[in-house]
């Protein structure tokens, strides 16, 4: 630093440094910058001192120069003090002593420039006293000591209370005086101030005083608190803190009881920010770590509780376990310490600081400090004075006054809601910290409860968005603010509603206004909202809380002693203790009760009927229950044998129905649950749908109506309801119209039709994959029959309006919602019944003329109208090649109509009618009654009788349209472009097929349908074709049946055989109904003519002949069925038969054919199929009580002189012949081939068709046709044969008729005749070759035969075209020869006449050839059958050692079916094969003819003796009599198809190489079987056990065929 003062100043001081030196001062004292002044003129006095210690100046010229320096600044002595004390210091430190002189010197000529008083501040005591300034510096240290210890250590001596008495006594006087004058705090402290001064009062004490007088005196805050404020200026801010702290540490004895005064005087301080909260909490006990260890070991003791509820004790433990008790209630006993914190919260509470109360809430564990019911109660007490306003304008019911709450008195209180948003930002918060506590004030739980009702009315409409799960509000003109407001509002609704009010609900004691109450906000959430609350208060709440936890368990123990002891007897008693129990615990409660209902089915009648005394939010929980519970992943929805669907279900599901029915329940979420299952392809729920409709809507569906409840269901609504259901329908009139609101509301109608209606088929092909077939037939009809029923109660229940906005048009149905068209019909139907019925009340409205024929006119149109857009829509349903045969408006009208518009059930009206009628008789005759029931019973039984009457009428004159209306219709119906047969083949396949096994009344209406087409002379109809259609080959429609299925197809048969019985029955009927009818022409084609038509009609007897070809056709079919062995064949069959059993069998041969199959299943099923063995035994008797009204087959239709003019012998015979004339055969063969002459292109084309269309009915017709062919020479080779044998092997013969004529399959192959194929009769020659080949009876034939086998083994080896080609050339026979084979046939005939009498197949040597050529038909069908169907065990009876041949015959039938193409090359070379063979043929003739007339006259001798013996062989194959032995070497029957295929192996000259070793076997078989005595003794014996099992019936049979022989 650069010194201020130069040397030169020094040097020349007089001169001119001192003038210097001053002018330097005052410029540095005048500098504005204080502080650079300031040390400046501290380094320039310093300077000056310097150069005087040093010597340099002299002490008097600087003490001058300082007087006049000293004046320019006010703090020049101080700051001349301090450069003094620097060189005080300075100088003592040095040793040279004439500087320290100098520097006394100074010190000395300037004290009168500074104080003694600064000098003596700032100078060491050596130095002052060597200054002068003080005596000695010893003495003056000792003195400073004694001062700073007076003034900083000692403490003041202040009076105590002992000793002053007086001034607290005042002080007290002061504070204790009436304070309601105007007296004021401030004024009081003046007087404490002028106590504390005049009698040495301790400050801190009288402030402690204050407090006590404060808490004596509470009602005085207005006064305390600001004299408390005022004072605490005087103190330090602890202080009050401390003093409180002190007050609380006192009372924390363990006997100590802190007041409640204190802790009142504590919150007001703290209300008031006298104190800070943190400074005061760290007083109080216990401390925190101790609050939660005893929250967590509550939780412990509540879980024990639980465990000890739950465990099994047994008795010796009881004992030692209440002791236990004994000890730790003891223990509890003890009074466990003061909490002064919760003490000081509720006081914060009840003063309604919120905010201090809020802070100390936190530190707790959730819901600690509300569990002590003081503090809920003080918090309860808050919410009510928060909310009061709002309640009071918004949530007071009605009526209601209600005790209006006074705020509180402080204004620091929370503020009081006036508005929802003030309520969710103030009370909202409260109520979350109270939790469950809540119970402990209901009336506070019911006005949160109205408040949110009130909030959820003033919302308005609550819309419901499930794809974001978002709820939207609607208000008039609200801004989107608004929105967001209400939004956030109802998210904090129903977060209360799930932490606070159900949990409190739970700990409330069975209060059921509470429960109402809250039902009463419910029912304004969407169900979904409900749900989730429902599913958080089961599954989570009851585990968030100790006490929640102990009211679980306690609930469950209470609902196991109830279940245990509930029955029908105390069904009342038992449901108040469950209503009870329900209205805190209804999901406890319920979920155990589902529990059991699932475990024991008996449980739930008695259960519903205890359910009554619950409360409407009750029944909306059980709901949600019974929803979880069967969403149960866990359970399985099958039992184990995988069979059958889970019986927990089942009996959820009817605990569904009744439970729904009976109680107000909504609907909408159990619908919605089948409806989400079934979009996940989950069909099992159903059953529960299923279950609600039936027993809400009265709808059921059952397969066991009788045929008058199927009658009456044909009706009006009215006698549907009367007499169409088991159970009489009472009281559904409610429920169904609740179904009807919950389905309409939620739009649920057509989403569960179309989804059920699509399930069906992906029961199968979805679900159907690895379950067993069993349960997929089950599922499927339960899918099946709840849309049948659920669109049932959619009709009926609807209004119009309804229906039609809601069902889409048929092909939207059926090409955007894939819904079958069978179900797309049944959901249009009741839309277009609407649609025409309004159309022809405004047609009938705009004119209005009386007369019948206006009024059918109108109909018709109105039918027009509305079909012809239905018309248009279903050409699209089906190929363009379809419409060629049956028109779209034949397709519409069909599916259309019911059984409502075909017929009026006159019977069922006159049954209802009369019995009311009854009824109102019982009324009169009973004295009991009093008079005025009588009269309302008499007048309820008469109005329902005009109101059936009115229906009956109504229902008449609709008819009476319809038929009109199908009349005009009927030219267009079936256009008939390809063939008759096509046609009916196209009516089978998508009209009476599929809709029969609808419904039972569908199956009713399709039999009704196809006689009112015949009756209606319909053109292009064959009613002949289509019944045999429908009964020629049943099997495959019954195999591919569900159960239920079956029961309706088998009610379909059982009307269609109503029909043809009526028919069959009278000729008077048949010719009023049938003799002149287009649909019983057949067309007689005859080879003289060129192609020309000749119609014929179907006379009475021929079509006696083919009702009975029916009667075989339905017993082989369900004789097959029952051999399969298969599960679904046997069930279905015996199903249908027992549906059809009122009119088949009739026939008593057939009848005892069943029989003995149906008593086989009996036998077999009892241990393995227990099902199957209960329909077998059901249907087995019923079958016996109808065998006395069975009759013998010539009563059933004349055989005899039918067979002398046209009928070939082999057809009656073998119950195979139809017994019809050549003309019908032939015809009934051109219907299967096309009416009219067709080239054999055209029939190819035409037989492929039917094939591809329908496979199940390819050899229905021809089946008529077959024995006509090779009849006559079979029936003179039978006789020759059976001259032969019976003379030369007696003892075999009767050893063979003993075996029964061949196996039942035989007996059923047997009759098989009509099923030969057509190319079968350009054969007949050949075969009948074949039969005399077979049974040689002269060595002549015997080398003949040789010479035959030889030759065939040659051919054999020459062979080697395909298979294709060896079917190819039997299919060309039928087409390019049937003008010969007519011929052929034409002869026959004439020989067979004079052979009527002796057409007996014989048993024993089994050379008939009808037989024969039965059984190979019917093996050719066997094994078309197994391709077709792919059952390995299509028929079990097929003889094992012949399955070569059956493979190669059969192969060679089937493929005549479908007619497979050749080169034209391969054609020819079959024509010309062709000739040949039928040249060979007519020589083979001769020859037999020749041979005949020789046996003839032979056959008398014989006759005699063997006819019996015959005719008992012949009747036991026709009746069956022979067991289905499966493995027995059958005898003729099989060996006439060996030899038949031989023949035709000689004469084509390619097969393929398989059939060489097939055809080696047949000769083998041949041998064996050529009368011989080769025939294996293993299948007589078995055959002689079985013959006197039914030797019975021989005897009876034999008797009857003896006499029949003689007519002969």
């Amino acid at each position: 630093m650069a010194a201020l003062l130069p040397a030169e100043w020094i040097k020349n001081w007089e001169k001119g440094g001192k003038s210097e030196f001053v002018q330097l001062c005052r410029a540095l004292s005048e500098n504005k910058n204080h502080d650079v002044g300031f040390r400046d003129i501290q380094q320039a006095l310093y300077e000056l001192a310097y150069h005087v210690v040093r010597g340099n100046l002299k002490h008097d010229q600087a003490s001058n120069v300082l007087g006049d320096v000293i004046e320019f600044r006010e703090d020049m002595p101080s700051i001349l003090a301090d450069v003094f004390c620097i060189l005080d210091i300075e100088t003592s430190c040095l040793e040279e002593k004439n500087k320290r002189d100098h520097f006394t010197q100074l010190v000395l000529a300037c004290l009168y420039l500074v104080s003694d008083t600064v000098l003596k501040e700032r100078l060491d005591p050596e130095t002052l006293e060597s200054l002068g300034l003080i005596k000695q510096s010893q003495q003056f240290n000792q003195k400073s000591v004694k001062i700073k210890t007076k003034l900083f250590y000692k403490q003041q001596k202040f009076n105590l209370l002992r000793e002053e008495n007086e001034g607290y006594a005042k002080l007290i006087a002061e504070l204790g005086q009436d304070l309601s004058g105007n007296i004021t705090s401030d004024l009081i402290l003046e007087n404490i101030k002028s106590l504390i001064g005049c009698f040495n009062l301790d400050p801190n004490r009288v402030l402690d005083i204050i407090l006590e007088v404060y808490e004596c005196r509470p009602e005085y805050d207005d006064f305390f608190v600001p004299l408390i404020e005022s004072y605490m200026y005087m103190c330090e801010p602890q202080t009050l803190c401390h003093i409180l702290g002190f007050k609380f540490k006192f009372y924390q004895d363990p006997s100590g009881e802190t007041p409640s005064s204190l802790y009142r005087v504590a919150a007001v301080l703290l209300q008031h920010n006298l104190i800070d909260l943190e400074d005061l909490y760290v007083h109080l006990l216990p401390g925190d770590n101790a609050i939660i260890e005893e929250h967590k070991r509550e939780i412990v003791e509540a879980k024990q509780i639980v465990r000890k509820l739950t465990m099994v004790v047994l008795s010796s433990e009881k004992t030692e376990e209440k002791e236990k008790e004994k000890e730790k209630e003891e223990e509890k006993t003890e009074k466990p310490p003061d909490n002064q914190k919760l003490g000081l919260l509720e006081a914060l509470l009840k003063i309604g600081d919120w905010h201090h109360a809020q802070s100390i809430m936190d530190q707790m564990p959730p819901f600690y400090s509300t569990s002590h019911k003081p503090i809920a109660i003080a918090l309860c007490q808050l919410v009510h004075v928060t909310i009061e306003p709002l309640y009071r304008r918004v949530g007071v019911p009605k009526g209601a006054k209600g005790s209006p709450i006074s705020s509180l008195p402080n204004k620091r209180a929370p503020k009081q809601a006036e508005s929802f948003e003030e309520l969710r930002k103030e009370v909202f918060n409260m109520l979350c910290y109270l939790g469950p506590h809540l119970s402990h004030d209901p009336i506070l739980f019911a006005k949160v409860v109205r408040l949110g009702k009130a909030f959820m009315k003033e919302v308005g409409t609550v819309k419901k968005f499930v794809s974001d799960r978002v709820v939207k509000f609607q208000s008039d003109g609200s801004k989107q603010e608004d929105k967001e407001k209400m939004e956030t509002l109802f998210s904090c609704l129903l977060s209360i509603t799930d932490q606070v009010l159900l949990p409190s609900l739970s700990l409330m004691d069975c209060n059921a206004c509470m429960s109402e109450e809250l039902w009463g906000m419910f029912k304004t959430f969407p169900y979904q909202y409900r749900y989730r609350l429902y599913g958080q208060w089961k599954n989570e709440t009851y585990n968030s809380h100790p006490l929640l936890v102990k009211v679980k368990a306690q609930t469950i123990d209470r609902a196991k002693y109830i279940m245990k002891r509930l029955t029908k007897e105390n069904v009342k008693p038992s449901g108040r203790q469950i209503g009870k129990l329900s209205h805190s615990n209804p999901t406890i409660l319920f979920d155990y009760i589902l529990s059991q209902i699932q475990k024991y089915d008996n449980l739930i009648t008695p259960v519903v009927d205890s359910l009554k005394y619950l409360t409407s939010l009750n029944y909306d929980v059980l709901a949600y229950c019974i929803i979880e519970a069967l969403a149960n992943p866990e359970k399985e929805r099958m039992k184990h044998d995988d069979t059958t669907i889970s019986s927990w279900l089942q009996s959820l599901a009817s605990f569904c129905g009744a439970v729904f029915r009976k109680y107000p329940i909504e609907l909408a979420g159990l619908l919605q649950y089948v409806a989400n299952q079934l979009k996940a392809g989950k069909s099992f729920d159903l059953l529960i749908l299923k279950e609600v409709v039936q027993k809400m809507a009265g709808i059921e569906i059952t397969e066991e109506m009788t045929m008058e409840q199927l009658e009456a269901m044909t009706g009006g609504e009215q006698l549907k309801a009367e007499g169409g259901y088991f159970g009489q329908i009472r009281n559904t009139k409610k429920s169904s119209q609740r179904l009807k609101d919950a389905l309409l509301d939620h739009d649920l109608a057509l989403p569960l039709c179309l989804l059920m209606a699509q399930q069906r088929n992906g029961v199968v092909f979805q679900e159907g994959g690895e379950k067993h077939l069993k349960l997929v037939g089950k599922l499927y009809d339960q899918c099946h029959d709840t849309l049948v029923q659920f669109g049932g109660f959619l009709a009926s229940n609807l209004s119009t309006e309804d229906y039609i906005k809601r069902v889409p048009s048929i092909d939207v149905l059926c090409n955007e919602f894939h819904t079958p068209h069978d179900a797309a019909f049944f959901l249009s139907r009741p839309m277009y019944a609407h649609h025409i019925s309004s159309k022809y009340d405004e047609l009938k409205k705009a004119e209005k003329g009386n007369k019948q024929q206006h009024k059918v006119h109108k109909y018709i149109t109105s039918c027009e109208l509305v079909m012809a857009p239905v018309h248009e829509a279903v050409i699209s349903l089906h190929l363009p090649k379809v419409w060629d045969d049956i028109s779209p408006q034949f397709y519409a009208t069909f599916w259309s109509l019911t059984m409502y518009d075909l017929a009026v059930p006159h019977s069922s009206y006159d049954r209802e009618v009369n019995k009311l009628k009854v009824q109102m008789k019982a009324i009169d005759d009973n004295q009991e009654m009093p008079p005025n029931k009588k009269k309302k019973e008499k007048e309820r039984c008469t109005a329902l009788q005009d109101k059936l009457l009115e229906e009956e009428k109504k229902q008449l004159e609709h008819v009476q349209r319809v038929l009109q209306r199908l009349k005009l219709e009927k030219d267009n119906w079936l256009l008939a472009k390809s063939t008759k047969n096509e046609t009916i083949t196209k009516f089978l396949q998508l009209c009476i097929f599929p809709r029969c096994i609808f419904s039972a009344i569908d199956a009713v209406y399709c039999a009704h349908f196809v006689e009112l087409v015949h009756q209606q002379k319909t053109p292009n109809f064959s009613t002949l074709l289509c019944y045999d259609r429908v009964f020629s080959d049943i099997i495959y429609t019954v195999a591919s049946c569900t159960e239920n299925e079956a029961s309706r197809y088998g009610r379909f048969l059982c009307c269609m055989l109503e029909t043809v019985t009526r028919w069959h029955s009278d000729r008077v009927i048949y010719e009023k109904e049938c003799g002149n009818y287009p649909g019983f022409l057949t067309i007689l084609r005859a080879t003289g003519f060129d192609g020309g038509n000749k119609a014929d009609q179907l006379d009475y007897e021929n079509f006696r002949h083919v009702v009975h070809k029916w009667h075989y056709k339905l017993t082989k079919a369900s004789v097959h069925c029952l051999e399969t062995g298969e599960y679904t064949h046997i069930r279905n069959i015996l199903i249908v038969l027992t549906k059809i059993l009122p009119w088949y069998p009739k026939v008593l041969n057939l009848g005892q054919a069943l029989e003995r199959r149906v008593h086989k299943i009996c036998q077999e099923e009892k241990e393995k199929r227990p099902d199957l063995y209960a329909l077998a035994m059901g249907y087995s008797g019923q079958l016996k009580s109808r065998k006395p009204f069975m009759i013998p087959e010539n009563e059933f239709h004349h055989k005899d002189p039918p067979a002398r003019n046209a009928v070939p012998a082999t057809v009656q015979n073998g119950p195979g012949g139809a017994g019809m004339p050549t003309s019908l055969t032939i015809n009934t063969v051109r219907l299967e081939e096309g009416t009219t002459e067709e080239t054999a292109d055209k029939l190819k084309e035409k037989s492929q068709g039917v094939v591809k269309v329908i496979n199940k009915t390819v050899n229905a017709t021809p089946k008529v046709t077959t024995s006509n062919g090779n009849s006559a020479s079979n029936s003179k080779i039978i006789k020759e044969k059976d001259e032969k044998e019976k003379s030369g092997k007696e003892k075999d013969k009767e050893k063979k008729d003993k075996t029964p004529a061949a196996t039942p399959e035989m007996k059923a192959l047997g009759k098989d005749g009509k099923d030969k194929p057509k190319e079968e009769r350009a054969n007949k020659e050949e075969k009948a070759r074949e039969i005399k080949e077979k049974t040689p009876k002269s060595d002549k034939e015997k080398e003949k035969v040789k010479k035959e086998e030889k030759a065939s083994k040659e051919e054999k080896s020459k062979t080697v075209v395909t298979i294709i080609e060896s079917k190819s050339t039997a299919e060309k026979e039928r087409e390019k020869e049937p003008s010969r084979e007519r011929d052929l046939a034409k002869e026959m005939k004439s020989k067979e006449n004079a052979k009527g009498g002796e057409k007996v197949p014989v048993a024993g040597s089994l050379k008939s050839p009808v037989p024969r050529s039965e059984t190979s038909e019917s093996e050719r069908e066997q094994k078309r059958r197994k391709v077709d169907t792919h059952s390995s065990p299509s028929h079990s009876s097929t003889v094992k050692d012949n399955l070569n041949e059956l493979k190669e015959s059969s192969a060679k039938h089937y493929i005549n079916h479908t007619t497979p193409t050749l080169s034209k090359s391969k054609e020819r070379e079959v024509e010309k094969k062709d000739l040949d063979k039928s040249r060979e043929r007519s020589r083979e003739r001769e020859k037999k003819d020749e041979k005949d007339r020789k046996d003839r006259k032979r056959d008398h001798s014989n006759s005699d003796r063997e006819v019996p013996q015959d005719s008992t062989k012949r009747r036991k194959e026709e009746n069956g009599t022979t067991g289905s032995s499966k493995h027995s070497k059958s005898e003729s029957p099989s060996d006439s198809p060996r030899l038949n295929e031989k023949e035709k192996e000689k004469n084509k000259s390619k097969s393929s190489g398989k059939e060489k070793g097939d055809s080696i076997k047949a000769e083998k078989m041949e041998k064996s079987s050529s009368g011989s005595k080769k025939e294996s003794r293993h299948d007589k014996e078995k055959a002689e056990k079985k013959e006197k099992r039914d030797s019975t019936g021989g005897k009876e049979e034999k008797k009857h065929h003896k006499s029949s022989d003689k007519h002969r």
